[in-house]
Formats: structure tokens, C-alpha cells, sequence
């Protein structure tokens, strides 16, 4: 069976549910639950895996915060052996409006404190990511306010959607490969 790292990016603790910045989380806990599996704390991050279509997915939320990512990141692609080529990252993203997914193959971390870290750690930035916009409707200086802010009941219906289409992007992601995912996804608006 092959095996894939899902790494959602996020914070630990009660103070960060539902946040813009723990998108990753949420994304993870909704595609856990569609395969009704639980996430068990771990070293590093609480983990969960599932097995779908022949694919083994290692689920992990890092519980070192945000911004040390990297650490968790590095132990379980080394602890599964897997190739960095089989994992995703699903992250925030202040440059894309909430209406917007990007998957890309490798890419900067465009300011992102998380993947800046997961960079640092692996020496390199090519390593598939799922972005999930969540806009930048902030004023000057309100950036960290603004994603650590929960959602508006406005954004709820779109940021449900995005996630259960996010559930099934991983899916896509080992079934049939990131360039056809990319190619059915990075089009779509919300």
C-alpha cells in the first residue's frame, strides 16, 4: 500500500478552534471523521490513519504550534518513510480570497510562519500544498488579529463547502495524482 503524510497546519488548544489560522486542523478533523477514524495524541501531534482505495493516509496535527511545524512534519515523514513527494500540507492563505483552493507541487512559504518552518526543517519548498484562502479583509497591522479571528456567519456556508471539497482533494491527491487534482481544483470558485 502506499503511504501519504497529511500534515494539517494549525495551533493547539481551545483558544484556536475555529480560527482562520487552524484551517488545517479543521480540514483534517472533517476528512478523519468522513472515514470515521479519531485522531490520538502522539509525539509531536495527534494522529490519525486511515486507509482508502489501496492508500494508507498518516494524518498528523502538530501540536508544536504553528510556527514550529517543521519538527512534527519531519518525524513522521521519516518515522513512515515516506517519500516528501506523498505528503500535503493544508494551510492558510492571506494572499488567496476565501472563495479560493490552490494546490501546488512546491512553492515559498509567501510569508507563512508555519511553512517557512516546515522549509527551514526539510531544506527545501518542494513539497506539495493545499492552500486555503481565507482572504485579508484586515486593516494595517490587524494581520495576526484577523487569523486567529473565527469565522463570520456569512463565510460558514463557503468555508464548509471548501472543506468537504478539501476531503475529497486528498482523496484525489493519492488516487490520481497531484497534477490531475491540480487541474480539476485550482479553477474552482466557492
Amino acid at each position: 500500500m502506499s503511504k501519504f503524510l497529511i500534515a494539517g497546519l494549525g495551533n493547539p488548544g481551545n483558544e484556536y478552534i475555529n480560527t482562520r489560522h487552524n484551517i488545517g486542523f479543521d480540514v483534517l478533523n472533517a476528512f478523519a471523521l468522513k472515514h470515521n477514524v479519531f485522531f490520538q495524541p502522539s509525539r509531536l501531534a495527534d494522529v490519525a490513519e486511515i486507509k482508502f482505495k489501496g492508500k494508507i493516509f498518516v494524518c498528523i496535527k502538530p501540536t508544536t504550534f504553528m510556527n514550529l511545524s517543521g519538527r512534527a512534519v519531519k518525524y513522521w515523514l521519516d518515522k513512515e518513510k515516506i517519500e516528501l513527494q506523498n505528503s500535503l500540507t493544508v494551510v492558510d492563505d492571506l494572499a488567496l480570497p476565501l472563495s479560493k483552493l490552490r494546490l501546488r507541487k512546491k512553492g515559498s512559504d509567501a510569508g507563512h510562519n508555519g511553512l517557512r518552518d516546515i522549509q527551514a526543517i526539510l531544506g527545501t519548498d518542494e513539497f506539495p500544498k493545499l492552500r486555503f484562502g481565507i482572504g485579508n479583509q484586515f486593516t494595517r497591522g490587524r494581520q495576526v488579529e484577523f487569523v486567529l479571528s473565527r469565522w463570520t456567519k456569512e463565510e460558514v456556508p463557503i468555508v464548509k463547502a471548501k472543506i468537504e471539497k478539501c476531503t475529497e482533494i486528498i482523496e484525489m491527491f493519492a488516487t490520481t495524482g497531484i497534477d490531475r487534482t491540480m487541474s480539476e481544483i485550482n479553477h474552482l470558485t466557492f
